[in-house]
């Protein structure tokens, strides 16, 4: 039923998976932003402290938005594939917080761009930098299957087997005997 204006199935499964983890990156926006603000409001805490504190929040709540939620169907079957997946992602993540803060560092310090508005410009500077970072390595070497980064299907996940199908070449072969 695809016409010339549709998208070919590669292209909607990262469509799909974009808008999943816009999602959980917009949840994980605001509580950045959220915890960010209110750390600044209610103590004396510098710019880049206050928003460490804010990133590693936040990466708490993504991670379980993109577990349960984006990468779902990427779960890892075994102990070790959960402790493996959630170090990369710690990791990653880290990485992330780096470049995010960075920015923030960079134009509170660098620049003398200190007060409220300039903060939060920054911090979303960062964050937007970093969330491009974060989505090519999480989905590139955090959120895969043991299986060399193939989908798991349905029927993989409730641990059944696909339906067993005849190759033509064989199904030939044995209608002429």
């Amino acid at each position: 039923m695809g016409g010339r204006h549709s998208l070919p199935p590669r292209s909607g499964k990262l469509s799909r998976e974009i808008a999943k983890f816009g999602l959980v990156g917009a949840s994980g926006f605001i509580v950045n932003l959220g915890v960010f603000n209110l750390v600044r409001a209610t103590t004396e805490w510098q710019p880049v402290r206050a928003s460490v504190l804010a990133t590693a929040v936040a990466i708490m709540t993504n991670y379980l938005g993109l577990r349960y939620f984006t990468y779902r169907d990427q779960a890892q079957d075994d102990r070790g594939g959960r402790r493996k997946e959630l170090g990369l992602f710690l990791f990653f993540s880290a990485v992330g917080l780096v470049i995010e803060n960075g920015v923030l560092y960079l134009t509170t310090y660098g620049l003398g761009w200190d007060g409220t508005l300039a903060n939060n410009g920054s911090k979303f500077l960062g964050i937007g930098i970093a969330t491009l970072f974060r989505f090519w390595s999480y989905r590139t070497w955090v959120f895969k299957t043991a299986g060399g980064g193939q989908e798991r299907t349905v029927a993989d996940s409730r641990g059944g087997l696909p339906p067993y199908r005849e190759a033509p070449v064989l199904a030939e072969a044995r209608d002429r005997r």
